[in-house]
Formats: C-alpha cells, structure tokens, sequence
C-alpha cells in the first residue's frame, strides 16, 4: 500500500473516532435526556424542560445565593432558605416531580416507604459518583460501593462496637472539660458573657475526633484537621459555581492551593499512620483508638488470608481518616449548635434537660456510659433537633440497572433525590406543629413519633448504609451537651441571625450568638 493509501486510513480512523467522540457528547448533552425527560412525562411526572448542559443548575444557583442573601424568622419553614429550588419544585409541580442537575433528571421521592426502599436495595440504588473536589476531603465508606464498601464497612465496624466506644468515653470528657474551663473564663468576670457558641463546638469535637480517631498523635490530628478546614472552605466557593469536567487541572489560584493542602494532609497522615504501624508491631501501642483499631482490623484480615494484599491500601486508610474528621467533627459540631439555639428558644424544654442531668449525674458528676442512657429528655430532644436541622439535607442515588419503584420504571443512569429535610416538616406526616421543636413527639421513640408510624425520620440514612458513627455521634452529642447543662444556663443575644444553611452541611450560616450565664 502506497503512502496516499496509508493516509487516507489514517485520515478515516481520525474521522472515524472524532465522529464517535461527537456523537457521545450530544448524546450526553441532548439526545438522552430529550429521551429520558419524554419517557418520564410519560409516567406522569412533572418538570422544567430540559435546558442545553446547564439544565436547573442555574436557576438552582440563583436561588440559593438569593435564600442565602436574607435571614428568616425562627418560626419559618427552614426548607424554603435550606433547600430553596427542592421546595420551589414541589411547590410548582407536586410531589412528583423532577429537577435536571445539568444533562441528568432526578426524581424527588418523598415517600417515605419508597425513600426506606431506595436506602435498602443499595444494589441497585448506587452513590452518585463523588465530584472529585469533595474526593480531596471525604473519601471513603460514605462514598464507596460494591465489593469495596463491603470490604470498608467490615474493617471499620468494630471501631464502633458498644466496648469500644465505653473505652472512648473519658477521652470525649477531656474534651468536654476545656470547653467548660474555656466559657467560665469568658464569663468570669460578670458571670455571663455574649459568645458565638459555633467555633466553641467546632473546636470541641475537632478535638473529640483528634483524640478518639489517633490516641497519643491526637495534636498531630487537629493541624491535619486544622487544614483540611481551610481546604473545605476553598472546596465551598468551588462549588458554588457550576461543575465543568477538567476545570480542578487549571492552575487557578483556588486550584494550586487546594492541591498544597492536600499534599500537607496525605504527608501528616502517612506520618501519624506509620508511627502507629511501628509502635503497635513493637507493642508500645494499644488499639483503643479509631485509627488502632481499623489498623488492627486490616492486619486479622491479612492474617486470615495470607496475603499482604487484601484489607486496605495506605490510600483508602488515609480517605477513611479524613472522613472520620469530616463526619465525625462537622456533622456532630452542627447538631450541638442547633440543640443549643433550640435550647435558648424553649428555656422550658432547657429547664426539663438540665434537671434531668442534674438528677441522673448530679451538678459536678463524671458522666458514665450507663448514666447518659438514662437521659431520656435530652435523647428525645436530640432527635427533634435532629429532625428539624439533620446535617444532610437530600441524599442522592444513582439506578444502576432498570427497575420499579412504587409503580415508576426505572433505567439504568436514572438519577432520584430523597429530599430528608422536606420529609421531615411534612405536616401530613408529624402533623401541623411540624414546624415546631417538640421533643415530646419522641417520647416513645423514634417508631413512635409520626402520625401513623410511618418511616420518615432519616438523619442517619438508613438500611445497609445506615451511618456507622451513629452511635459514636449521639454518645458524644449527650455528653457535651449534659456537660454544658451542668454548667451553663443560656438565651439568645439579640443579636443572632437566624439564618440555616447548606454549606455541605446544615448549619447556621452567621454563627450562633448567645448569652451564656454561669450556673
């Protein structure tokens, strides 16, 4: 073959994958979801028309920066400034409805039972594919599937047994305790001072999380945690706009230094992780912690199999460590804020917590395991707090195979929403004070608390994926907050805002200014 017909084959396959490539792209941005959106206003369901790439994106954006722009009353609807276009589109289009997040639909699913049922058959309902700007900072059980998840949940879940988190309790308390001598420095003076409680509790569970997740490199811990703060706060304004593929390889300001700090993360924990590795193999090291026991874990496993290859990689340890910080310190830090805002709301329902605590563990008393059990009006506010403010505002899943749910079908790529924060004001199901603190609603659990005992409260997800530190965060919550009861009595200053937020989590977006009072 002469050398013009060799570059006409050339020429061809060149043609030939530029075609292909082509038709992927429009595919991607308008053949599908043109097909998917006719196949969905076919089952009934209502939306936006599909708009070119951006889909909703926009109008979502706006109308979280235009929620964000004013505050509220403490009596209003958090849904509407927390989740300004979910509740937009249930209000416009009903509950069965769809928004589009760029090129892909996703279907609200606001029934409770369906929610229960997408959360079990986590199979076919699959995590969307982590943006790789969140991967940076939390990567790991909560964002995994398959045979690797399966894998993760095994080694990490005796970290969270009942004795070991008994053997975690004192260390929490030492925590506890800096706080306290923290605010009666603050108040000494008049015996009552105006503080913004948010950086209190960041910093007290940060120091939770340093010391229970690495025991004796617990300082180390908190300058890791420390930077991957700063790190979710670039993390933030990145997603504020509108995700390109390839844009996080620019090397824009924003980019370069995310990419710094995670380079001072993945070396410190590489650090602390070996110095473990060698003080446990030399018997210098005990396993109570988070870390000591997932290491221990991982070398059963090898053990058992023979091979040095099984377990986890140094990788997928480092991932799991930054989201003990991230899940463990933002998620409890944010719940405590809100118990105690509420708390000064209701000084009635402060007032029942706090005799409770002072029966159960006296004015002074070391809280034990056993004792904070029996704190049944702070677990019952715990829970309303929970259900008014939970950390995750919607959990999103992918289909991965064609199926039903509640009579829709399904394909495989389909995207649905479980709108957790929605669920939880539904009046149809807490009845019309759903909008207040009630805490007497969980007075016979958690089953217990809806109008017909439907499954509709999801702060920890719930089946399979049910949240691990679960219980480590609620152990946690109780002790901090029967601490600060103990100690502290508080209202609010007049000068707090209130203003809920999802800024990755849900949160008071301008602090939590209070008047604190020394008991």
């Amino acid at each position: 073959m002469d050398a013009v017909g060799l570059k006409n084959i050339a020429v061809s396959l060149v043609l030939a994958l530029f075609v292909g490539w082509a038709w992927r792209v429009l595919n991607w941005v308008w053949v599908r979801p043109r097909k998917m959106e006719k196949y969905l206003r076919k089952q009934g369901l209502r939306g936006n028309s599909y708009r070119f790439l951006y889909g909703d994106s926009k109008e979502n954006s706006e109308m979280l920066r235009n929620a964000l722009s004013k505050p509220i009353n403490l009596s209003d609807d958090a849904v509407a400034r927390a989740s300004p276009f979910i509740h937009h589109t249930v209000d416009k289009y009903g509950k069965n409805s769809f928004m589009w997040f760029g090129p892909a639909p996703r279907l609200l699913i606001t029934d409770p039972e369906l929610i229960k049922e997408v959360m079990t058959k986590n199979c076919i309902f699959k995590k969307l594919k982590q943006n790789p700007i969140v991967r940076m900072f939390s990567h790991g059980l909560a964002s995994i599937d398959g045979d690797q998840w399966a894998q993760h949940k095994k080694l990490l879940t005796p970290a969270f047994h009942l004795h070991k988190l008994k053997l975690m309790l004192p260390v929490m308390y030492i925590s506890c305790t800096e706080l306290v001598r923290r605010w009666e420095e603050k108040v000494e003076k008049n015996g009552w001072c105006e503080l913004d409680i948010a950086p209190y509790l960041h910093t007290l569970t940060s120091d939770v999380i340093s010391r229970t997740a690495f025991g004796s490199s617990y300082k180390e811990g908190s300058r890791v945690f420390e930077i991957q703060r700063q790190q979710i706060e670039l993390v933030m304004k990145s997603l504020q706009s509108v995700y390109i593929p390839g844009w996080r390889f620019l090397p824009t300001k924003n980019n370069r230094r995310m990419k710094e700090l995670n380079k001072m993360i993945q070396s410190s924990l590489e650090n602390i992780i070996g110095k473990k590795t060698k003080a446990m193999q030399a018997g210098e090291s005990n396993s109570d912690d988070l870390l000591g026991v997932l290491l221990e874990s991982i070398s059963d496993e090898q053990l058992q199999n023979g091979s040095r290859n099984v377990g986890m990689s140094l990788d997928d340890v480092i991932g799991e460590c930054k989201l003990f910080y991230f899940a463990g310190q933002e998620t409890t830090s944010n719940t405590l804020v809100w118990t105690i805002i509420l708390l000064a709301v209701h000084p009635n329902w402060q007032s029942h917590a706090r005799e409770e605590v002072l029966q159960v563990l006296g004015n002074h008393g070391k809280p034990d395991f056993d004792n904070l059990n029996h704190l049944k009006i702070v677990t019952m506010i715990l829970h309303e707090v929970l259900r008014l403010y939970p950390p995750a505002h919607t959990l999103n899943r992918k289909v991965h195979e064609d199926t039903t749910l509640g009579g829709l079908k399904l394909p495989a790529g389909a995207e649905v929403t479980l709108p957790l924060l929605l669920l939880h004001y539904d009046q149809n199901i807490w009845g019309e004070d759903a909008k207040e603190f009630n805490p007497e609603r969980f007075a016979q659990g958690v089953s217990k608390a809806t109008k017909s005992n439907q499954a509709a409260y999801f702060p920890f997800g719930w089946g399979p994926r049910l949240c691990l530190g679960q219980n480590f965060a609620m152990l946690e919550a109780k002790l901090a907050l029967a601490t600060i009861l103990q100690h502290f009595s508080f209202e609010l200053s007049a000068s707090y805002t209130h203003a809920p937020a999802t800024l990755i989590t849900l949160q008071p977006q301008h602090g939590a200014k209070l008047i604190v009072h020394k008991l």
